[in-house]
């Protein structure tokens, strides 16, 4: 105990040296690395976004992206510094790929590459999209099942982050399902960050769901559509353009959508008619099976 607080006082005084060799005081040192955390954290967000209006825009210029966000900690150059950095300048109508920050990011496997989806809660997809109200972004995440459409669980947030976008539409979607879930449901998403955040695989993992990623947009077409028909079919044409109208009509679009949507992938019954026409045919042939 002595030699550690020996030497960590021989260390203190080296760094009290150190810092005034430079000009600058210890203080002066902690500020700049907490400008700097909160710096790659504001790019951090700004990337998330920019991908986000690219899904929308594919061929907007860097300089037409820096007009829309405005960011305000951030130059126009250096914003279209950013952006080829990244591989977000104009994406070529020839390449459909969308190029991501790979670095520290976890990848996990498209599990449902030939898999065939017979029955519900075998497999549930996601995505994030935004929705801007008077030049100020909000985020929409949906969470679907891929064998009846049904949107389970749902969030809109003026925040990008996990605990504002894929965990509470999470915890919706389980509790849609009474939080009684079987094991190994395929979760699917695309590559973002908030679906490898450490909270939201710990939920994953809690209810035994085995993670799925894309790396192709239309990889996870299913969830996209979806995106856009509560964006296009109904928020936009309902005129919704305050964040109090936003929360109220994202529940009426997706209970509309839920209960009253007919989808002609479904033989034109609404996804929770559908749902249930599954759950009464499983009944059925269990009770047929039991008196065999």
């Amino acid at each position: 105990m002595i030699y550690y607080w020996y030497h960590r006082s021989e260390l203190s005084s080296s760094l009290n040296f150190l810092y005034s060799s430079v000009g600058i005081s210890k203080q002066g040192v902690h500020q700049l690395l907490s400008r700097s955390v909160r710096e790659q954290e504001e790019i951090r967000l700004l990337l998330e976004i920019i991908h986000q209006i690219r899904k929308d825009h594919p061929r907007m210029s860097c300089r037409s992206l820096y007009d829309k966000i405005k960011p305000g900690f951030m130059g126009r150059d250096k914003f279209e510094t950013l952006c080829k950095a990244f591989g977000l300048q104009v994406v070529k109508a020839s390449n459909a790929r969308r190029t991501t920050d790979s670095s520290g990011v976890i990848r996990f496997e498209n599990l449902l590459i030939d898999k065939a989806i017979t029955d519900i809660d075998q497999a549930w997809s996601s995505d994030i999209t935004y929705y801007e109200l008077q030049g100020v972004f909000y985020y929409l995440t949906f969470i679907l099942d891929n064998y009846s459409r049904r949107i389970l669980g749902y969030y809109a947030s003026g925040r990008l982050n996990t605990e504002n976008t894929t965990l509470p539409a999470m915890k919706r979607a389980i509790r849609t399902r009474g939080g009684s879930l079987k094991e190994g449901i395929i979760f699917h998403s695309d590559g973002g960050g908030q679906y490898y955040d450490t909270s939201f695989l710990e939920l994953t993992r809690k209810y035994k769901f085995r993670n799925s990623m894309c790396e192709y947009g239309w990889e996870n077409g299913k969830a996209e559509r979806v995106n856009g028909i509560i964006k296009n079919n109904y928020l936009i044409p309902w005129g919704v353009n305050t964040p109090e109208s936003l929360l109220k009509n994202l529940d009426r679009a997706v209970q509309l959508y839920n209960f009253d949507k007919p989808h002609s992938a479904l033989k034109r019954m609404t996804p929770v008619e559908f749902e249930k026409k599954v759950i009464a045919l499983c009944v059925q042939t269990k009770e047929t099976a039991s008196k065999i």
